[in-house]
């Protein structure tokens, strides 16, 4: 058991900690490993995608919404706890939410990382999981600002100079990166075709810029793989139990098919080790 560890996930709206790295949180939650989450945004920009619950009572209340469903996927991977950053959802690139002051995007940079330190400070994580710096792919500028803030704050954490008001210092020893790979989407897109279902992968996907040559660590999760779709359906209002995308292979295909989670070490205090298959090699 692993019960001496502590993960931390950071993640920009709730959903992204169910379509990110899910399997690895259940996997390591049911090692022993106490996991913490931390979302960014309440987000309340998300467009409703399951046709199901697109009624006004749902519209109207979409952040306590979102909460609620947040907390049901939570407890489905396994996380003990989840931190809220406090900001508010900047939406899609180029949209009038961007200019809201209260949101993510907008956030001074020194307040954000301040309020991350505290929480690393009183989680003390000894792995954490990011978005990477290279989101070529999907530029969202909730996801950029995770990015933004997670590099400053891995290095305040452990600083007494840093933030002395937000506790005694922590400091983290490896810094992962999530990241969806080529090989993956390649892989699950063969098994549609394999099976003779429509891919929903288009060419747009397969003309993102690929970071396979940056990947150090893969995670097998293939026993994790119905975990991370229960967690995803948590989200009701943000995931189509009909999506192609997401359901259109049954659990145990989309796991044969490519049964990692995919990661980059950014930074490791405990040495750089490539071909990983465990986030806490090194720390343990």
């Amino acid at each position: 058991m692993l019960s001496d560890y502590r993960m931390m996930t950071i993640h920009a709206h709730p959903d992204d900690e169910s379509s990110k790295g899910a399997g690895s949180v259940a996997l390591y939650s049911d090692a022993g490993v106490t996991a913490t989450l931390v979302c960014c945004t309440g987000g309340e920009e998300g467009d409703i995608l399951n046709p199901a619950m697109d009624r006004p009572e749902i519209k109207q209340n979409i952040a306590k919404v979102r909460q609620e469903e947040l907390a049901k996927a939570a407890n489905i991977i396994g996380y003990k706890r989840v931190h809220y950053l406090g900001y508010r959802d900047s939406g899609m690139p180029d949209t009038e939410a961007n200019k809201n002051p209260d949101c993510f995007a907008n956030a001074p940079l020194d307040e954000a990382v301040g309020r991350l330190v505290k929480i690393i400070r009183e989680e003390k994580p000894h792995v954490i999981v990011t978005y990477p710096d290279d989101q070529q792919g999907y530029q969202h500028p909730d996801h950029l600002k995770v990015f933004d803030i997670s590099l400053p704050a891995w290095e305040a954490a452990g600083d007494p100079l840093k933030f002395p008001e937000f506790g005694d210092p922590w400091t983290p020893l490896k810094l992962y990166y999530t990241t969806w790979s080529r090989a993956r989407i390649e892989a699950l897109h063969d098994m549609f075709i394999k099976l003779k279902i429509e891919s929903p992968f288009n060419d747009a996907w397969f003309d993102r810029p690929s970071q396979d040559h940056r990947i150090t660590t893969k995670i097998d999760v293939s026993k994790f793989s119905q975990r991370r779709s229960d967690a995803l359906l948590a989200h009701a209002t943000q995931v189509d139990p009909n999506s192609p995308f997401w359901f259109g292979l049954p659990s145990e295909k989309s796991a044969e098919a490519y049964p990692w989670d995919d990661y980059i070490l950014a930074f490791s205090r405990v040495g750089q080790i490539c071909n990983e298959s465990d986030l806490f090699e090194g720390v343990k």
